[in-house]
């Protein structure tokens, strides 16, 4: 009686993960970042972006830390409060993220010198831009 109690749960949360995955296969994970650049700030903020970021991804790139990364400009604009700009970063998968902090802190000293460098950046980019949200995504392929 007690493993038949043990069992039903285990049938349950296996059963739903089958379930899950009979419409679809994972693949990549996604870190968007959506941002609103301040009135004429554009050119200062993809200079920086140019400068700083896309060394920064590279490298990463480079060391298999990301699989890829983008830069989109959104071309329509709902209202003022709108975004301008998406930042995506690609991951092979959330074990892919493990660990990542320490490794970014290290691919950050060796492009940007240092974290007070970084935080000297952060502080810049804060007086150009506004991050408007930051979203985790999980793409996933049809079957």
């Amino acid at each position: 009686m007690k493993k038949t109690i043990w069992l039903l749960p285990l049938v349950l949360l296996f059963g739903l993960q089958v379930v899950a995955q009979e419409h679809y296969t994972e693949g990549p994970v996604w870190r968007i970042t959506t941002i609103r650049v301040k009135p004429n700030r554009m050119d200062a903020y993809l200079t920086s972006l140019r400068q700083s970021s896309k060394p920064f991804f590279e490298e990463q790139k480079r060391q298999g830390l990301i699989l890829d990364y983008k830069v989109l400009l959104k071309e329509t604009k709902n209202d003022p409060a709108d975004w301008d700009l998406a930042v995506i970063v690609i991951y092979k998968n959330h074990a892919a993220m493990d660990g990542l902090a320490a490794k970014g802190e290290m691919v950050r000293d060796k492009i940007l010198g240092g974290k007070q460098q970084a935080h000297e950046l952060g502080e810049k980019r804060e007086e150009i831009r506004e991050t408007i949200s930051s979203d985790l995504l999980q793409e996933i392929m049809l079957k």
